[in-house]
């Protein structure tokens, strides 16, 4: 085993958040499904870039760079790994990763597809409804998974939006390979209903082989792997087939299912904003905390404040300190 410099290694799609809030009928009009992450093309994004409201927020973002943005705030040792371009928003999404204290140095794309964006559309109820372009994240390649760094972190963790490209499910798959080499946990979140539904037999195939030893999912990811509208009838498939499960339940808390025992925590309370990455950010505060030999526990709780924190204004990275906030809350993470 290599020495340990990373608590948590996350490897997913580098994308810039573009971020709106939307008038009642934009979806309807647009024809787009509310909660649901669409994938568009280059002219599909530049036409809803377009007709977004002028105050849009634009920040580095996509799901395993939150994941990684939120353990550096609660005080972690992060590391991202994602493909961008050589353009300005490449800069942009460089600049803001490293500023933040993720280490991120990824080599650039060049002369190809512009760096991914992500129109992300905010209803009145804070939901997120995700219209992503992905250009030069769809380009990582095994060249860009290094044993090396994959040895040296505690945990290694992938986005289930990363299985789409077939260059970049190869990249998955070696980092795995490596993680397992050096006797590190491998981990991934299902990502999205609509991922599921494309992958649900590769995505247990991931579990069964256990290649993927930690599987994170929300309610509606879990009942749609076991093609299920009872959540329990779900948790008691996954918990056949993975090592770990942790599953986000919104208002409800959360789960951990680990050798058929069951973990649950409350929610902690908070008036939703925007919803975008609540599952990122909670994946950062139960991973760090099992990198560190924290219980499940205290594993979830730090999942559950860490979410609380981020879908309590607009945007999917933390604003507070969340090591702070954890310190206050009485969590050791």
């Amino acid at each position: 085993m290599a020495e340990t410099r990373y608590d948590v290694l996350t490897i997913g799609n580098a994308i810039v958040d573009v971020i709106a809030r939307i008038e009642p009928g934009f979806l309807e009009k647009e024809g787009l499904s509310e909660g649901i992450m669409h994938l568009v093309d280059t002219d599909r994004s530049a036409y809803l870039y377009e007709r977004m409201p002028a105050d849009k927020r634009q920040i580095s973002g996509g799901s395993a760079a939150n994941t990684a943005a939120g353990v550096a705030s609660l005080g972690g040792r992060a590391r991202f790994v994602g493909k961008v371009a050589d353009d300005p928003l490449g800069d942009v999404f460089a600049d803001d990763l490293n500023a933040i204290g993720v280490d991120y140095d990824t080599s650039r794309l060049m002369n190809g597809a512009a760096t991914a964006r992500s129109m992300i559309l905010l209803s009145d109820d804070g939901e997120r409804t995700m219209n992503t372009y992905l250009g030069a994240c769809h380009e990582l390649t095994e060249a860009d998974i290094r044993e090396d760094e994959i040895g040296a972190a505690s945990i290694t963790y992938m986005e289930g939006y990363l299985w789409d490209p077939v260059e970049a499910k190869k990249a998955f798959v070696r980092a795995a390979h490596y993680a397992h080499k050096h006797e590190r946990p491998t981990s991934f979140t299902l990502s999205d209903p609509f991922c599921v539904h494309r992958y649900r037999d590769e995505f247990l195939d991931l579990m069964r082989s256990r290649t993927i030893d930690y599987v994170f999912a929300n309610v509606e990811e879990v009942k749609a792997l076991y093609q299920t509208d009872d959540l329990q009838v779900a948790a008691r498939e996954i918990a056949k087939d993975a090592e770990v499960a942790a599953i986000t339940m919104g208002a409800a808390g959360a789960m951990a299912i680990c050798n058929g025992e069951v973990v649950t925590v409350p929610a902690f309370p908070v008036d939703v904003v925007d919803a975008t990455g609540a599952g990122d950010l909670f994946a950062s505060g139960f991973l760090l905390a099992v990198a560190r030999g924290q219980n499940f526990e205290m594993a979830l709780r730090a999942g559950c404040l860490a979410a609380s924190e981020v879908i309590s204004h607009i945007g999917a990275r933390p604003v507070l300190d969340l090591r702070q906030l954890a310190a206050e809350k009485g969590l050791a993470v």
